[in-house]
């Protein structure tokens, strides 16, 4: 395994870095951070969710949870309903905006990917799938719901 700027880690997060500014960059017209999208995929994905679960989904502090959903409800994303079994709680549910801009948002990060993974032949993509997949597998905690495979039920959010 190599060190520093070629290793598994540097790869991973640069990879990731460009992608997600590639999106932002396309999603501005949208008005949509890919930090919301994140968020509203999974807001979709459950129908609703609690401030508490966004936050542990993904794998940020409550109170930035707190300002992202701020912001997504300025923008028309999402509404904060009150929670009928926990008075404290409030629950994020999308709004007919984000169920009607979903697939546009969603079309365009897969042309994000689709230039990401350009010039990779269709078993070298399956291959990179595979592994990362695995990798998601090997380093996840007992019981727990990977990302990833919330990106995949995402794809039938509709």
């Amino acid at each position: 395994m190599k060190h520093g700027t070629d290793s598994l880690g540097f790869l991973l997060h640069d990879a990731t870095r460009l992608v997600r500014r590639r999106f932002e960059a396309r999603a501005a017209d949208l008005g949509l951070t890919s930090a919301q999208w994140r968020a509203l995929v999974h807001v979709l994905r459950a129908g609703r969710a609690s401030q508490a679960r966004l936050a542990e989904r993904l794998e940020i502090e409550p109170i930035s949870v707190s300002r992202l959903i701020d912001r997504m409800v300025e923008g028309g994303w999402v509404t904060r309903d009150a929670d009928p079994t926990d008075r404290r709680a409030r629950i994020v549910v999308p709004t007919d905006k984000s169920l009607k801009t979903f697939e546009e948002a969603r079309d365009l990060a897969e042309v994000v990917y689709a230039q990401a993974l350009a010039g990779l032949s269709p078993e070298t993509r399956q291959t990179l799938m595979g592994a990362l997949r695995t990798i998601v597998s090997n380093l996840s905690e007992p019981g727990e719901t990977p990302c990833s495979l919330a990106h995949d039920e995402a794809a039938n959010v509709r």
